[in-house]
């Protein structure tokens, strides 16, 4: 089914690896497509309620395959054809969505993880916004996040200097959700990503859309529509059983409906 990415689902967790350890995981655009298309079916499965991206061997995206890149290519339609859509695709998912970087994350692949709603960065992993280091800007959606991520001057300090950021350092700065060892790794990747998923998933989705809705709408309009989507989330099963188990004195187990 999928050529350049790995895809499976396990206790409520999808689980997107990028598949070209060889290349360092480096784009391409099937595997932009690919992505694209793994976001697509988790985001309408049920049994899926937290998608982790990460990638395979020692990288977890180091960019643009430059050997996929025609000399004179239009990379203004490149970034609308191949980035814009997956990208597009990523943000419209209300599902939460979790990077394991395992390993360095540059250019595009530094973009990829900025646009996840957390990133667990191993010991051993690296951020770089290389861009400036070619003359070209940061793309992918990279600049839109990265500013909301850390903020303005550090955004453009980032950007302009296109120097390595390493695990501790993405820490301190609010670009990592948490810096795990590399021995424990996989076990708390999984752990983290499993605890997402058994929380009411609804509720996820709503309060990334009304997040994102805050950056654009004044007070008094924003306030209506968390009105609504508070309508929306009283709804659910979820709702109900939280209030129950809360009433009770007990665990609440969510369903993600």
């Amino acid at each position: 089914m999928y050529e350049t990415i790995k895809y499976s689902v396990e206790n409520g967790v999808a689980w997107l690896t990028l598949n070209r350890p060889d290349k360092l995981n480096a784009f391409t655009s099937q595997m932009n497509k690919e992505i694209q298309k793994a976001i697509k079916i988790s985001a309408g499965a049920d049994e899926v309620r937290a998608i982790i991206i990460t990638g395979e061997g020692r990288a977890f995206c180091s960019g643009q395959d430059l050997s996929d890149v025609d000399e004179g290519m239009n990379l203004g339609q490149k970034l609308r054809e191949d980035y814009g859509p997956m990208m597009e695709q990523i943000a419209n998912c209300e599902k939460p969505i979790i990077a394991g970087v395992n390993g360095v994350a540059a250019g595009a692949g530094f973009s990829l993880a900025l646009a996840c709603d957390f990133r667990l960065v191993s010991e051993k992993a690296s951020f770089l916004n290389a861009f400036v280091n070619i003359g070209l800007i940061p793309d992918s959606g990279n600049l839109y996040y990265l500013s909301r991520i850390v903020g303005h001057a550090k955004a453009l300090e980032l950007s302009l200097l296109g120097e390595k950021v390493t695990a501790g350092e993405a820490k301190n700065i609010g670009l990592a959700t948490k810096v795990i060892v590399v021995d424990e790794w996989n076990e708390h990747l999984k752990a983290f990503a499993e605890n997402i998923a058994n929380k009411p998933t609804k509720t996820i989705g709503l309060i990334k859309r009304y997040l994102e809705a805050s950056y654009h709408l004044s007070l008094e309009e924003y306030l209506k529509v968390e009105a609504e989507g508070q309508r929306i989330a009283g709804l659910t099963k979820d709702y109900a059983e939280g209030v129950a188990a809360f009433t009770e004195k007990r665990k609440a187990h969510f369903i993600g409906k």
